[in-house]
């Protein structure tokens, strides 16, 4: 229901204020100097208002972005996974912007704060160390969180109208790595790791040159994901969430055998830990010491990733293929 009360100023003139009340809305009001004015506007904010067409906006109002976060972390249709991938960034945005109402966060403030990450180092975590910067590619991380939220809060939650994450501009980032080990720099290695004091690097290492397996999926390897009767590697647990499995072929899938022989039965790692044999080991200190004996230089356990992709790649593998064992969802990480 809409009404007009008129009242007069000290000057003689008359303003017309205009109140609507809908049940389950806000109530709405404005003045003007005419009648004329105060009834269009009454009569094309009342239909709006029946229509939902404001519903948003009005949302929008009521609701800050910390109430939206909050909401977000909250909600049981979001993977725990991405609560926690996702909780610092969204607790940075909190305490810069999160008492916001959410028709303010606009463009313009959003990149204002994303240029303000850029400036701000990441703090170091041990006394006497450096503070070292954050990279366009932690930016626009941090922004792809804060997108998120707000996304759901334009489509599903109906809280505004569009996701203002849309018209801020993500940051260049450089290019990849696309370290890969030469056939020397493979074949002097292999030979360190396998003369290495850890009996796990070795075969750690051929995992990962073989199936293109991230440094995590390889080091907790559990016996369950390897079938060795069809020669099949499976992990469940990727970066994507996606299921992925891989062929096992030659030597990788003889020395998984022979590993099976001999493995613990109180553990099904394939790398057990020697600290407590439920978790997976870490190579880290052999890996380092494998890399100076084999004089390799600028060189990381991802990059055996990068590795496994260009072997295939100049194998002549489609692109497609390469994309399935590696677990990319797009041509365009395989190209790289």
């Amino acid at each position: 229901m809409a009404w007009i009360q008129t009242r007069p100023k000290k000057n003689g003139k008359k303003t017309f204020t205009v109140t609507i009340r809908l049940k389950g809305l806000p109530t709405q009001t404005a003045t003007f100097d005419r009648l004329t004015d105060a009834r269009n506007w009454s009569n094309s904010m009342e239909s709006a208002l029946k229509e939902g067409r404001l519903s948003s906006s009005i949302e929008a109002k009521r609701h800050t972005l910390s109430e939206v976060i909050d909401r977000f972390l909250l909600d049981p249709s979001i993977k725990n996974k991405t609560k926690d991938n996702y909780r610092p960034w969204l607790m940075w945005w909190k305490d810069e912007i999160g008492d916001l109402k959410l028709i303010d966060v606009t463009p313009s403030k959003i990149s204002k704060h994303r240029d303000k990450l850029l400036k701000t180092p990441i703090q170091a975590k041990k006394l006497g160390s450096e503070n070292k910067p954050r990279t366009p590619a932690t930016c626009n991380r941090i922004l792809a969180a804060l997108s998120s939220v707000l996304s759901l809060a334009s489509m599903e939650w109906q809280l505004i109208d569009e996701n203002p994450c849309k018209k801020v501009r993500k940051l260049a980032e450089p290019k990849g790595r696309t370290r890969f080990l030469s056939s020397s720099e493979k074949e002097n290695l292999l030979k360190v790791c396998k003369e290495s004091e850890s009996k796990d690097l070795y075969l750690a290492v051929l995992i990962s040159l073989n199936t293109g397996a991230r440094k995590k999926e390889v080091w907790e390897l559990n016996w369950n994901q390897v079938d060795l009767k069809n020669g099949v590697l499976t992990f469940n647990q990727t970066r994507n969430d996606e299921i992925r499995s891989i062929p096992l072929l030659g030597t990788v899938r003889d020395l998984l055998r022979e590993r099976n022989k001999v493995r613990r039965i109180d553990t099904s790692m394939v790398f057990p830990s020697k600290a407590d044999p439920k978790n997976g080991i870490l190579l880290e200190r052999p890996w380092k010491t494998a890399l100076k004996k084999a004089c390799i230089e600028d060189f990381r356990w991802h990059d055996l990733r990068h590795s496994a992709a260009s072997y295939l790649a100049m194998s002549g593998v489609p692109m497609r293929t390469i994309a399935e064992i590696l677990g990319h969802k797009t041509i365009q990480m395989v190209q790289r």
